[in-house]
């Protein structure tokens, strides 16, 4: 599966539905960013069954802004709606494998749990 590119008005929506989305916010003129599409486009051809999508922090600037994206590239993920991972920096293919594995055995329903008990003040 192709990378999607997703904008301040298609964000939200891609990434609250069910499922993994993994997320990469990068620019053109970021050299670490550029050595790690191939392999974020390499993963997304792998793991057909999860969502590969892709921020330009330069044409969405607010958006990179409203997820707080301080150095570049970072890779989010997202499980059913929740952050479950976000982290600065390119991965090598390995440690990419290593996220899409983590990110497929979290148990949902704890980390929902854990979310109503932070969101409650717990």
């Amino acid at each position: 599966m192709a990378t999607v590119a997703l904008t301040k008005d298609t964000f939200e929506q891609a990434v609250k539905d069910d499922g993994i989305v993994l997320v990469d916010f990068w620019a053109s003129w970021c050299g670490p960013c550029l050595r790690f599409a191939p392999i974020f486009e390499q993963a997304s051809e792998k793991h057909t069954d999860l969502t590969f999508a892709k921020v330009d922090t330069e044409a969405e600037q607010a958006l990179a802004q409203a997820a707080r994206i301080s150095s570049i590239p970072t890779l989010m993920a997202f499980r059913d709606g929740v952050l479950v991972f976000s982290q600065p920096g390119a991965l090598p293919p390995a440690a990419l494998e290593e996220v899409i594995d983590a990110v497929r055995a979290l148990d949902m329903d704890e980390v929902h749990r854990a979310v109503a008990e932070q969101s409650a003040g717990r």
